[in-house]
Protein backbone atom coordinates (compact mmCIF):
# COMPACT_ATOMS: atom_id res chain seq x y z
CA UNK A 1 0.00 0.00 0.00
CA UNK A 2 2.72 2.63 0.92
CA UNK A 3 4.38 2.28 -2.81
CA UNK A 4 0.76 2.76 -4.37
CA UNK A 5 0.26 6.18 -1.90
CA UNK A 6 3.59 7.80 -2.81
CA UNK A 7 2.42 9.15 -6.36
CA UNK A 8 -0.52 10.77 -4.95
CA UNK A 9 1.29 12.03 -2.01
CA UNK A 10 3.87 13.51 -4.55
CA UNK A 11 0.62 14.84 -6.85
CA UNK A 12 -0.84 16.59 -3.57
CA UNK A 13 2.56 18.23 -2.88
CA UNK A 14 3.10 19.27 -6.46
CA UNK A 15 -0.30 20.37 -6.80
CA UNK A 16 0.10 22.51 -3.42
CA UNK A 17 3.00 24.07 -4.94
CA UNK A 18 1.52 25.38 -7.79
CA UNK A 19 -1.60 26.61 -5.64
CA UNK A 20 1.00 28.81 -3.47
CA UNK A 21 2.89 29.71 -6.72
CA UNK A 22 0.14 30.89 -8.31
CA UNK A 23 -1.34 32.97 -4.75
CA UNK A 24 2.26 34.63 -4.88
CA UNK A 25 2.50 35.61 -8.16
CA UNK A 26 -1.03 37.03 -7.68
CA UNK A 27 0.25 38.89 -5.15
CA UNK A 28 3.05 39.91 -7.05
CA UNK A 29 1.35 41.12 -10.10
CA UNK A 30 -1.39 43.07 -7.91
CA UNK A 31 -2.47 45.61 -9.07
CA UNK A 32 -3.23 44.53 -12.66
CA UNK A 33 -6.12 46.78 -13.02
CA UNK A 34 -7.39 49.65 -11.99
CA UNK A 35 -9.04 49.66 -7.95
CA UNK A 36 -12.33 50.81 -7.07
CA UNK A 37 -12.45 52.81 -3.36
CA UNK A 38 -16.16 53.14 -2.43
CA UNK A 39 -17.12 56.57 -0.45
CA UNK A 40 -20.40 55.43 1.59
CA UNK A 41 -21.33 59.14 1.64
CA UNK A 42 -22.30 61.38 -1.17
CA UNK A 43 -19.90 64.15 -3.10
CA UNK A 44 -18.69 66.77 -1.68
CA UNK A 45 -18.72 65.43 1.93
CA UNK A 46 -16.20 64.66 4.27
CA UNK A 47 -16.24 60.40 3.44
CA UNK A 48 -15.69 61.57 -0.14
CA UNK A 49 -13.28 64.39 0.28
CA UNK A 50 -11.02 62.22 2.30
CA UNK A 51 -11.68 59.50 0.04
CA UNK A 52 -10.84 61.45 -3.08
CA UNK A 53 -7.55 62.75 -1.55
CA UNK A 54 -5.97 59.84 -0.53
CA UNK A 55 -7.20 58.17 -4.31
CA UNK A 56 -5.24 60.96 -6.16
CA UNK A 57 -1.27 60.23 -5.79
CA UNK A 58 -2.16 56.09 -5.82
CA UNK A 59 -1.62 55.65 -9.66
CA UNK A 60 2.14 56.70 -9.52
CA UNK A 61 2.49 54.67 -6.32
CA UNK A 62 0.53 51.13 -7.70
CA UNK A 63 0.90 51.60 -11.15
CA UNK A 64 -2.65 51.85 -11.20
CA UNK A 65 -5.62 54.33 -10.21
CA UNK A 66 -7.49 54.33 -7.47
CA UNK A 67 -11.15 55.54 -8.62
CA UNK A 68 -13.82 56.96 -6.07
CA UNK A 69 -17.50 55.53 -6.53
CA UNK A 70 -19.66 57.32 -4.20
CA UNK A 71 -22.77 54.77 -2.70
CA UNK A 72 -24.65 56.61 -0.33
CA UNK A 73 -27.54 55.48 1.63
CA UNK A 74 -28.91 53.55 5.17
CA UNK A 75 -25.81 55.37 6.97
CA UNK A 76 -22.93 54.48 4.80
CA UNK A 77 -24.08 50.95 5.14
CA UNK A 78 -24.83 50.34 1.35
CA UNK A 79 -21.42 50.99 0.29
CA UNK A 80 -19.72 49.12 3.33
CA UNK A 81 -21.86 46.30 2.61
CA UNK A 82 -20.71 45.93 -1.22
CA UNK A 83 -17.24 45.71 -0.19
CA UNK A 84 -17.96 42.70 2.21
CA UNK A 85 -19.76 40.98 -0.37
CA UNK A 86 -17.40 41.54 -3.12
CA UNK A 87 -14.63 39.09 -4.52
CA UNK A 88 -11.27 39.50 -1.48
CA UNK A 89 -8.93 40.06 -4.00
CA UNK A 90 -7.87 44.01 -3.08
CA UNK A 91 -9.72 45.51 -6.10
CA UNK A 92 -13.10 46.84 -4.04
CA UNK A 93 -12.28 48.70 -1.20
CA UNK A 94 -14.09 50.58 1.30
CA UNK A 95 -13.40 53.96 2.88
CA UNK A 96 -14.15 52.66 6.62
CA UNK A 97 -15.49 55.69 9.00
CA UNK A 98 -17.25 55.43 12.02
CA UNK A 99 -21.22 55.87 10.41
CA UNK A 100 -20.64 52.53 8.54
CA UNK A 101 -18.55 50.75 11.18
CA UNK A 102 -19.29 52.07 14.53
CA UNK A 103 -23.40 52.90 14.50
CA UNK A 104 -24.96 51.65 11.22
CA UNK A 105 -24.42 47.92 12.34
CA UNK A 106 -26.68 48.37 15.90
CA UNK A 107 -29.34 50.75 14.02
CA UNK A 108 -30.02 48.00 11.20
CA UNK A 109 -32.25 45.05 12.64
CA UNK A 110 -30.27 42.59 10.95
CA UNK A 111 -27.08 44.11 10.04
CA UNK A 112 -25.52 42.88 6.33
CA UNK A 113 -21.88 42.64 7.51
CA UNK A 114 -20.30 42.66 11.19
CA UNK A 115 -18.11 45.18 11.46
CA UNK A 116 -15.11 43.32 12.33
CA UNK A 117 -15.10 40.22 11.19
CA UNK A 118 -16.80 41.45 8.17
CA UNK A 119 -13.75 43.11 6.45
CA UNK A 120 -9.97 43.32 6.33
CA UNK A 121 -9.31 46.49 8.20
CA UNK A 122 -6.18 47.51 6.31
CA UNK A 123 -5.12 51.17 7.07
CA UNK A 124 -6.02 53.86 9.46
CA UNK A 125 -5.74 57.77 7.91
CA UNK A 126 -6.83 59.77 11.02
CA UNK A 127 -9.93 61.39 12.73
CA UNK A 128 -11.60 64.22 12.97
CA UNK A 129 -14.37 66.05 15.59
CA UNK A 130 -18.07 66.53 14.64
CA UNK A 131 -18.94 70.92 14.14
CA UNK A 132 -22.10 72.30 15.51
CA UNK A 133 -22.86 74.61 13.00
CA UNK A 134 -25.39 77.12 12.58
CA UNK A 135 -26.88 79.80 9.90
CA UNK A 136 -25.01 83.62 11.30
CA UNK A 137 -28.61 84.84 11.46
CA UNK A 138 -30.15 82.53 13.80
CA UNK A 139 -28.69 84.26 16.81
CA UNK A 140 -26.62 81.64 17.80
CA UNK A 141 -23.07 82.52 18.84
CA UNK A 142 -22.33 79.41 21.45
CA UNK A 143 -23.63 76.49 22.89
CA UNK A 144 -25.46 78.28 25.56
CA UNK A 145 -27.31 80.33 22.55
CA UNK A 146 -28.03 77.16 21.74
CA UNK A 147 -29.18 75.62 25.19
CA UNK A 148 -31.30 78.66 25.46
CA UNK A 149 -33.25 78.39 22.15
CA UNK A 150 -33.95 74.62 22.36
CA UNK A 151 -35.74 75.03 25.69
CA UNK A 152 -37.27 77.65 24.08
CA UNK A 153 -38.85 75.62 21.00
CA UNK A 154 -40.26 72.54 21.99
CA UNK A 155 -39.36 71.07 18.52
CA UNK A 156 -36.18 72.87 17.78
CA UNK A 157 -35.39 71.06 14.48
CA UNK A 158 -31.49 69.89 13.96
CA UNK A 159 -30.03 68.29 10.58
CA UNK A 160 -27.14 65.39 10.25
CA UNK A 161 -25.75 63.90 7.06
CA UNK A 162 -28.80 61.28 7.62
CA UNK A 163 -30.37 58.43 10.19
CA UNK A 164 -27.97 56.97 11.94
CA UNK A 165 -25.06 59.15 11.26
CA UNK A 166 -22.59 60.67 13.54
CA UNK A 167 -24.21 63.79 13.50
CA UNK A 168 -27.40 62.40 14.41
CA UNK A 169 -26.18 60.21 16.88
CA UNK A 170 -24.51 63.29 18.73
CA UNK A 171 -27.71 65.33 18.05
CA UNK A 172 -29.70 62.67 20.04
CA UNK A 173 -27.11 62.78 22.78
CA UNK A 174 -27.09 66.13 23.42
CA UNK A 175 -31.25 65.71 23.05
CA UNK A 176 -30.74 63.14 26.24
CA UNK A 177 -28.91 65.52 27.80
CA UNK A 178 -30.55 68.17 27.86
CA UNK A 179 -34.14 66.22 28.22
CA UNK A 180 -35.53 68.51 25.82
CA UNK A 181 -37.53 68.18 22.51
CA UNK A 182 -35.54 67.89 19.23
CA UNK A 183 -36.59 67.01 15.96
CA UNK A 184 -33.66 65.44 13.48
CA UNK A 185 -34.20 66.55 9.93
CA UNK A 186 -31.96 64.13 7.94
CA UNK A 187 -30.11 64.69 4.77
CA UNK A 188 -29.12 62.24 2.59
CA UNK A 189 -25.30 63.29 3.13
CA UNK A 190 -24.12 66.06 4.66
CA UNK A 191 -23.70 68.35 1.57
CA UNK A 192 -26.67 68.17 0.94
CA UNK A 193 -27.69 69.34 4.05
CA UNK A 194 -25.45 72.61 3.50
CA UNK A 195 -27.28 75.01 1.55
CA UNK A 196 -30.53 74.47 3.92
CA UNK A 197 -28.42 75.64 6.85
CA UNK A 198 -27.24 78.82 4.23
CA UNK A 199 -30.31 79.19 3.34
CA UNK A 200 -31.91 79.15 7.21
CA UNK A 201 -34.14 76.39 6.27
CA UNK A 202 -32.92 74.75 9.71
CA UNK A 203 -30.95 76.31 12.23
CA UNK A 204 -28.59 74.02 13.23
CA UNK A 205 -26.82 70.83 12.04
CA UNK A 206 -24.34 68.46 13.60
CA UNK A 207 -21.81 66.75 10.85
CA UNK A 208 -17.99 65.70 10.66
CA UNK A 209 -15.93 68.87 10.40
CA UNK A 210 -14.10 68.00 7.22
CA UNK A 211 -16.55 69.95 4.75
CA UNK A 212 -17.20 73.25 7.42
CA UNK A 213 -13.56 74.79 7.68
CA UNK A 214 -13.79 76.80 4.43
CA UNK A 215 -17.57 77.85 5.10
CA UNK A 216 -17.03 78.76 8.86
CA UNK A 217 -13.71 80.69 7.38
CA UNK A 218 -15.83 82.43 4.88
CA UNK A 219 -18.59 83.36 7.22
CA UNK A 220 -21.35 80.90 5.71
CA UNK A 221 -21.90 79.49 8.72
CA UNK A 222 -21.22 79.39 12.45
CA UNK A 223 -19.47 77.03 14.24
CA UNK A 224 -21.15 77.07 17.70
CA UNK A 225 -18.40 73.99 18.80
CA UNK A 226 -15.93 71.25 18.37
CA UNK A 227 -16.38 67.99 19.82
CA UNK A 228 -12.41 67.29 20.23
CA UNK A 229 -11.11 67.77 23.62
CA UNK A 230 -8.53 70.61 21.96
CA UNK A 231 -9.14 73.47 20.05
CA UNK A 232 -8.47 73.31 15.77
CA UNK A 233 -5.18 75.19 14.86
CA UNK A 234 -7.79 75.62 11.99
CA UNK A 235 -10.49 77.35 13.61
CA UNK A 236 -9.09 78.19 16.81
CA UNK A 237 -11.78 80.46 18.24
CA UNK A 238 -14.37 77.64 18.11
CA UNK A 239 -14.66 76.27 21.48
CA UNK A 240 -14.58 72.62 22.41
CA UNK A 241 -17.72 70.80 23.48
CA UNK A 242 -15.68 70.17 26.80
CA UNK A 243 -15.56 74.00 27.31
CA UNK A 244 -19.07 74.21 26.32
CA UNK A 245 -20.02 72.46 29.20
CA UNK A 246 -20.78 68.90 27.44
CA UNK A 247 -17.71 66.88 28.22
CA UNK A 248 -20.24 63.41 27.14
CA UNK A 249 -20.70 64.60 23.63
CA UNK A 250 -16.96 64.61 23.06
CA UNK A 251 -16.16 61.98 19.73
CA UNK A 252 -15.24 61.92 16.68
CA UNK A 253 -15.34 60.15 13.26
CA UNK A 254 -12.13 58.43 11.61
CA UNK A 255 -11.36 57.48 8.16
CA UNK A 256 -9.56 54.39 6.87
CA UNK A 257 -9.39 52.00 4.23
CA UNK A 258 -11.20 48.30 4.78
CA UNK A 259 -10.81 45.55 2.16
CA UNK A 260 -13.20 42.44 1.75
CA UNK A 261 -12.89 39.61 4.49
CA UNK A 262 -10.16 37.00 3.64
CA UNK A 263 -8.11 39.60 1.72
CA UNK A 264 -4.82 37.80 1.02
CA UNK A 265 -1.98 39.06 3.82
CA UNK A 266 0.43 39.96 0.88
CA UNK A 267 -2.21 42.17 -0.82
CA UNK A 268 -3.52 43.61 2.45
CA UNK A 269 0.66 44.64 3.16
CA UNK A 270 0.79 45.96 -0.58
CA UNK A 271 -2.43 48.29 -0.04
CA UNK A 272 -1.00 49.31 3.88
CA UNK A 273 2.48 50.41 1.98
CA UNK A 274 0.93 52.32 -0.20
CA UNK A 275 -1.76 54.25 1.57
CA UNK A 276 1.51 55.06 4.12
CA UNK A 277 3.56 56.23 1.09
CA UNK A 278 0.11 58.26 -0.05
CA UNK A 279 -0.69 59.72 3.07
CA UNK A 280 2.84 60.99 3.78
CA UNK A 281 3.17 62.70 0.96
CA UNK A 282 3.51 66.61 1.81
CA UNK A 283 0.53 67.48 -0.73
CA UNK A 284 -1.57 64.71 0.74
CA UNK A 285 -0.90 65.42 4.05
CA UNK A 286 -1.72 69.35 3.28
CA UNK A 287 -5.15 68.46 2.05
CA UNK A 288 -5.97 66.14 4.65
CA UNK A 289 -4.75 68.76 7.56
CA UNK A 290 -6.53 71.62 6.01
CA UNK A 291 -9.87 69.93 6.09
CA UNK A 292 -9.37 69.24 9.86
CA UNK A 293 -8.52 65.44 9.38
CA UNK A 294 -5.51 64.18 11.88
CA UNK A 295 -3.39 62.00 10.62
CA UNK A 296 -2.95 58.75 12.96
CA UNK A 297 -0.39 56.29 11.37
CA UNK A 298 -1.51 52.57 12.86
CA UNK A 299 -0.38 49.25 11.76
CA UNK A 300 -2.84 47.36 10.32
CA UNK A 301 -3.76 44.53 13.52
CA UNK A 302 -3.89 48.34 15.20
CA UNK A 303 -6.23 49.29 13.05
CA UNK A 304 -8.31 46.06 13.09
CA UNK A 305 -8.53 46.27 17.21
CA UNK A 306 -9.44 50.51 17.05
CA UNK A 307 -12.13 49.23 14.74
CA UNK A 308 -13.30 47.02 16.97
CA UNK A 309 -13.51 49.45 20.08
CA UNK A 310 -15.28 52.33 18.27
CA UNK A 311 -17.87 49.65 17.40
CA UNK A 312 -18.00 48.44 21.32
CA UNK A 313 -17.98 52.21 22.47
CA UNK A 314 -20.67 53.50 20.03
CA UNK A 315 -23.23 50.52 20.47
CA UNK A 316 -24.82 51.74 23.80
CA UNK A 317 -25.17 55.45 22.45
CA UNK A 318 -26.72 53.97 18.90
CA UNK A 319 -29.41 51.83 21.12
CA UNK A 320 -29.96 54.65 24.04
CA UNK A 321 -30.60 56.90 20.68
CA UNK A 322 -33.37 54.82 19.13
CA UNK A 323 -32.40 55.11 15.84
CA UNK A 324 -33.14 52.96 13.12
CA UNK A 325 -32.48 52.45 9.47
Amino acid sequence: MLPTSLPRLAAAAIIGLTLMSTQSAGAMDYPAKPITLIATFPPGGASDIVARTVAEPMVKILGQPVIVDNRPGAGGSIGAAAVSRAPADGYMLVLANSSPMSISPFAIEKSPYDPVKGFTHVFNIGATPLIIVANPKAGLNSVADLVKAIKAKPDFQFGSGGPASIGHIVGEMMKTELKANMTHIPYKGGSLMVPDLIAGTIPIGFDVSTAYVQLVKGGQLKALALTGTRRSELLPDVPTIVEAGFPNLVSENYFGISAPPGTPKDIVDRLHKAFTEAVALPATKKKLEETGVVIRPMSQPEFTAYVAKQAKDWEPAVRASGAKL
